[in-house]
């Protein structure tokens, strides 16, 4: 499976660029042993199961140290890997790949955890009508970058900032007076964007939908809460599902007939994927 990357190479190359600086200051000096007119052949191979993403910053690394470095890739973003399997092979100047190995891999593990996480999410829910969606719960500077492998792995955005969607949430309810405030209040703005309303009990569901809510955030709801909001509800509004998801729940609450479930843990709680590159 092979997902188009929607980013501008410019905003790829501006975060290499910082994290090249990051790591190499003004000169890595153990590269430096190596003699200049040294070639090197090397192969990036996974050591476990996991989803490809992060082909584009991979590149934009050694693409900013060397332009005479050729990468061939063996697997796209979006591809399930085997553990052992060869992801792509390097060949050129040995000092500028020795130098980019470290944050070439950075981007690629961290950005391959995340859509390796979400892989599992949308395994787990294969065959029912629920989107899983992410979240804002990102690591700073990466959120376009981590929302991308989301997709790569099979799930879907959420609002990428503050700036393309409403999420009335308790704090918001609780300056605006009420739940009907806070939603009038939203409307007034025409912002052209749907109202989110965040709900604890089914009571507030009532107020959410009262006030027109577009989708209302169902927030650590138990599962048989879960079934009265969505017998409540009755097509409404949009309701989606948040708080406590896992791995070990999520089929359970998808099941409840909920529209969407969101999980932090797509982004939040990864583990970088086991990655090696091996000089031949």
């Amino acid at each position: 499976m092979t997902i188009e990357n929607p980013l501008p190479s410019a905003f790829i190359d501006s975060q290499v660029k910082l994290a090249l600086l990051e790591d190499v200051g003004q000169q890595d000096l153990t590269a430096n042993l190596i003699p200049a007119e040294s070639i090197a052949e090397a192969q990036l191979i996974t050591r476990q199961d996991a989803v490809l993403c992060g082909r584009d910053w991979f590149n934009a690394v050694f693409s900013r140290l060397d332009d005479r470095i050729q990468i061939e890739w063996l697997a796209a973003d979006g591809d399930a890997l085997a553990a052992d399997a060869i992801i792509c092979r390097i060949k050129g100047p040995a000092r500028a790949v020795l130098t980019g190995e470290r944050t070439a891999m950075n981007f690629l593990q961290t950005l391959s955890a995340t859509a390796t996480s979400a892989r599992q999410y949308a395994d787990a829910v294969a065959g029912l009508p629920v989107k899983v969606l992410d979240t804002r719960k990102t690591l700073p500077g990466w959120r376009v970058a981590q929302k991308y492998a989301v997709r790569c792995g099979g799930c879907f955005n959420h609002r990428f900032g503050l700036y393309d969607g409403i999420l009335i949430k308790e704090n918001h309810i609780n300056a605006a007076g009420s739940i009907a405030a806070a939603v009038s209040q939203a409307q007034s703005l025409n912002a052209g964007v749907p109202i989110e309303v965040e709900v604890e009990n089914l009571d507030e569901l009532n107020h959410a939908l009262n006030a027109g809510a577009d989708i209302v955030l169902l927030d650590n709801f138990e599962l048989q809460t879960l079934k009265q909001a969505v017998a409540i509800n009755d097509k409404k509004a949009l309701l989606e599902a948040s708080g406590g998801i896992s791995l070990a729940n999520i089929r359970e609450i998808a099941e409840t007939g909920v529209d969407r479930i969101s999980v932090g843990a797509l982004t939040k709680d990864i583990q970088a994927v086991d990655l090696s590159l091996r000089f031949q």
